[in-house]
């Protein structure tokens, strides 16, 4: 051993060799426990992954699809320490196989036929032999082979080893700097001192005591023996100890300056961190509002497109149907017609996505958050979605078990869907197929999934998606929509407590999934038979009816007298404002009256207001008809006591169905209308009636809102 010559050196190789034997049996301990960990990790995912491919595949190998079976397995592609796998049916037979890129062989790698189940590890790879099960029936065998890469992170942490070892030593060699002042100085001055009284002859020298360890014994009794000479030198030792003093003070006026600065040097750096900070910030606001402008512009560019291209159409086709210059033919009206109307619900469509948008946005959406069966969701989609995709060729493939309930409003979820389900069929190819599938995701966590066949998104595609009038990438006019569906979808989900999220693979197709917690269904009471009527009592029958509608409005009155029109037994009456609609009510009496609200001189509620004070006319029911189109002003007009609240554009199915339940209710005995309208009683009766329809009409807004 090569012996050390100082203290300081003596003091560095014990660190050192303390610390080396420590940093060899922790790295050591390390790469055992990681190398473990390692293999139950990449055994556990390549088992997932198996699964995960029999379960996709199972379809395909009942039904003999090789097609749909190598499309499942190219998914393997997302997962690139996967170097080859494949599918064999019950019989052995080769049906699908996939090799990553750079694999040789006129097999890719992949066996002929299937080997014994389970996984083994040989020559630095994994292999995986797993069954595809499917109601407790054996469909066929996947097979897959990773890289296993024990070796490599072995060496990786060799050399980390290697690296920890020299930081150690690294380290000794501070510690050691820094206890140079406690343990190697005091002797080293004793020694020092020693030296120069031996040299120089001057025993007023004294050696500093340090702590009150040993050496600093050894420091007195050397002091103690200079003392002895100091005497005879008592007033040149008074000389020393004065300036020895005053050179302390000045050593400590000095470290007093040095802290001094210090101390200014941090607070300038503090302060020249804040303003960097600040001036990050700033730059960061500037950005963001400069990005938000842009989305801004853009948004609102987009809009305008879309808004003029269905008023294109309806502008265009009625110039043509009201011009004397180009003459046309019934059946041509009639295409027109079509046109119109097809461009006119287009553009409510797209009016209200965007006040869905806005009305989410400005946080004004009320959910119903309540237990919302999957099963029974799913099956309702099913039957709205098969037509779409029977036209378009696309086979919809629904799970057979899905028995959990999660926590949504069910309007809203079964828009979402709707919304994945329409993408998925719109934005497929021909003759694919869209599986929809419910897994659990997590601790009370249901993930429900939509996977295409389509063509698939880039990544870039990806980023941008969930933004206004991004039509899943495609280019503007290759598929009708909106595009802010999956603007609204996303925050639907959010507001519902849920996540949403997408993979897709170019040529491959896209899946889309959205994540909700589950709950335990709610129990639903025994449904208890209504009473029937009374023998013998029926609804009087009625030869006419007579309508009041109060609209400022020709076009609309125009389009109300079209409708009627086609009732004889039904006769309207017209008014322009509120006061005239009074003065006919009062002398006609109508059966039921229209109103608009945002009437000249007075509102429809200052028109009901004055209906219900008045005996005569408090058991009129009254039908709001407005483009007032908000939540609030729904459940407003309900409140103020409106037996129906119908928007504008008028449906003219909704606006038939009004007109027939309201003739239904002034029909019933007992019911307002029916024999004693100025009678006292009538007005109190209506209340009760017009109360619990003001009840049914909230509930059934909200969920269309």
């Amino acid at each position: 051993m090569i012996r050390l010559r100082s203290l300081r050196h003596k003091l560095l190789g014990v660190i050192a060799l303390v610390m080396l034997p420590a940093v060899l049996v922790s790295i050591g301990t390390i790469v055992v426990y990681d190398l473990h960990i390692y293999e139950q990790t990449i055994t556990d995912d390549m088992t997932t992954q198996a699964e995960l491919v029999g379960h996709m595949s199972a379809p395909a190998l009942s039904f003999d699809d090789d097609r749909l079976a190598h499309e499942n397995l190219a998914l393997l592609r997302l997962r690139p320490k996967v170097e080859a796998g494949a599918i064999y049916n019950a019989r052995g037979r080769l049906v699908a196989r996939y090799a990553a890129q750079g694999e040789q062989g006129e097999q890719g790698g992949v066996p002929p036929a299937p080997g014994p189940q389970g996984f083994h590890i040989e020559d630095g790879k994994l292999y995986l032999f797993r069954p595809i099960v499917d109601n407790n029936e054996v469909l066929g065998t996947v097979y897959l082979r990773a890289d296993y890469e024990v070796l490599a992170r072995f060496l990786d942490y060799v050399v980390i080893g290697i690296v920890a070892a020299l930081l150690a030593l690294l380290c000794a060699w501070l510690v050691t700097r820094r206890l140079n002042d406690v343990i190697t100085r005091p002797i080293l001055s004793i020694a020092h001192v020693a030296r120069d009284v031996i040299a120089t002859g001057d025993v007023s020298r004294r050696a500093e005591r340090l702590g009150e360890d040993e050496v600093a014994e050894l420091a007195g009794s050397f002091n103690k023996m200079l003392a002895d000479i100091e005497i005879r030198k008592r007033e040149l030792e008074t000389s020393n100890r004065e300036i020895a003093r005053e050179s302390e003070r000045r050593r400590e006026a000095q470290q007093e300056v040095m802290r001094l600065n210090q101390e200014l040097e941090q607070r300038v750096h503090e302060r020249t961190l804040q303003l960097e900070m600040a001036n990050r910030e700033l730059a960061m606001a500037m950005e963001e509002a400069k990005s938000a402008n842009q989305a801004k512009s853009a948004f609102l560019s987009s809009m305008s497109h879309e808004l003029r291209t269905p008023l294109n159409a309806i502008l265009g086709f009625a110039q043509i149907l009201t011009s004397d210059k180009l003459p046309s033919t019934l059946a041509q009206k009639k295409e027109f017609a079509q046109h119109i109307l097809k461009s006119g619900r287009h553009l409510l469509t797209l009016i209200n996505e965007i006040l869905d948008l806005a009305k989410i946005e400005s946080g004004a959406v009320a959910l119903s958050m309540e237990p919302v069966a999957l099963p029974d969701m799913l099956q309702e989609c099913e039957a709205m979605m098969a037509p779409l995709a029977t036209a378009r060729g696309i086979r919809l493939l629904f799970p057979e078990r899905c028995t959990t309930n999660v926590t949504a409003d069910r309007t809203r979820l079964k828009q979402v869907l709707l919304n994945l389900l329409s993408n998925a069929i719109k934005y497929n190819r021909e003759g694919g197929a869209v599986v929809i599938d419910c897994t659990p995701s997590g601790a009370g966590l249901m993930r429900v999934s939509v996977q295409d066949t389509g063509m698939g998104l880039r990544p870039e595609q990806v980023r941008m998606l969930f933004q206004p009038f991004n039509r899943l990438g495609q280019e503007a006019g290759v598929e009708e929509g909106t595009g802010i569906g999956l603007v609204v979808t996303k925050r639907l989900v959010e507001l519902m407590g849920g996540t949403i999220g997408v993979t897709s693979s170019p040529g491959v197709g896209s899946m889309f999934w959205i994540e909700l917690k589950t709950t335990e269904p709610v129990p639903v009471p025994p449904v208890q038979a209504m009473t029937p009527p009374a023998p013998g009592v029926s609804a009087p029958a009625r030869d006419s009816i007579t309508l009041l509608y109060v609209e400022d409005n020709p076009a609309n009155l125009k389009l109300v007298q079209e409708i009627i029109r086609f009732r004889p037994e039904l006769r309207l009456l017209s008014a322009p404002d509120g006061q005239l609609g009074l003065e006919l009510a009062r002398a006609h009496l109508p059966d039921v009256v229209l109103l608009d609200i945002n009437l000249p001189g007075m509102s429809g509620f200052d028109v009901l207001r004055q209906l219900r004070a008045e005996p005569r006319t408090a058991g009129i029911p009254a039908i709001a008809l407005t483009a007032n189109a908000m939540p609030r002003d729904v459940e407003r007009g309900i409140a103020a006591g409106f037996f129906r609240y119908l928007i504008k554009p008028i449906n003219i199915d909704e606006f038939t169905e009004a007109i027939n339940s309201t003739i239904d209710m002034i029909g019933s005995p007992g019911n307002p209308g029916s024999d004693d309208r100025d009678g006292a009683g009538g007005e109190s009766d209506h209340g009760d009636t017009t109360g619990k329809r003001q009840a049914q009409l909230l509930a059934e807004k909200k969920e269309e809102s």
